[in-house]
């Protein structure tokens, strides 16, 4: 399999994250691709029309996007589920898994519009993404010990992904500050062995 990827992405690293708790991240060879909101890349848009990473190639031609998909099926091939629970159990992990991925999208849409020159900044959108991540941490911390009792699932891997790139491209915002709980859960993730293998420090 190839994953077209980029280390700064959070998707990408979810995915990643995915594929070493899976073991199947032996199967994987990395395509280092670069993408951006305002072009296309061709090579990627030959298997994804969005011209989007991460975009898995299986070894017959498949192309599975996107990073959900990839997520699951990368857990299908393990002998038995790893990340995507059955049962009730479940159900918190997708909805945990959707918080994580929305949380990843707002703070993609966020940073293109804080590296505009600030009179060309929106400043309704500016302060809808600072609300809704405000309140997402908020509700994060006061679920934080639920998240430290669940086994690992899907839902974790995202909101570690995206607490992650909030460290890599939001450290201003000081996002521990009020939430000691939920830090202290992101480092007990960060210690992971799949997040260790995926922070993009320890990524060339």
């Amino acid at each position: 399999m190839k994953l077209h990827w980029g280390k700064m992405s959070p998707f990408a690293r979810k995915v990643m994250v995915t594929a070493h708790e899976t073991g199947t991240d032996g199967r994987i060879e990395l395509i280092d691709t670069r993408v951006d909101m305002a072009s296309v890349n061709p090579q990627v848009q030959l298997a994804n029309p969005l011209s989007k990473v991460p975009t898995l190639l299986l070894d017959d031609g498949t192309a599975l996007y996107d990073s959900r998909v990839i997520c699951e099926y990368l857990d299908s091939l393990a002998p038995e589920p790893v990340l995507f629970p059955q049962g009730a159990a479940r159900w918190e992990a997708l909805r945990l898994h959707a918080l994580g991925d929305g949380i990843m999208d707002a703070l993609i849409l966020w940073r293109q519009e804080r590296l505009k020159p600030e009179e060309r900044r929106t400043p309704a959108w500016m302060d809808a993404f600072a609300d809704k991540l405000a309140v997402a941490l908020d509700q994060l911390e006061r679920e934080a010990a639920q998240l430290s009792a669940a086994p690992f699932h899907i839902g974790h891997a995202a909101l570690g992904c995206a607490l992650g790139y909030l460290d890599a491209r939001f450290d201003d915002l000081n996002w521990r500050n009020g939430h000691d709980r939920l830090a202290d859960w992101h480092a007990g993730f960060e210690a992971r062995p799949s997040a260790i293998a995926t922070h993009p420090a320890a990524l060339t």
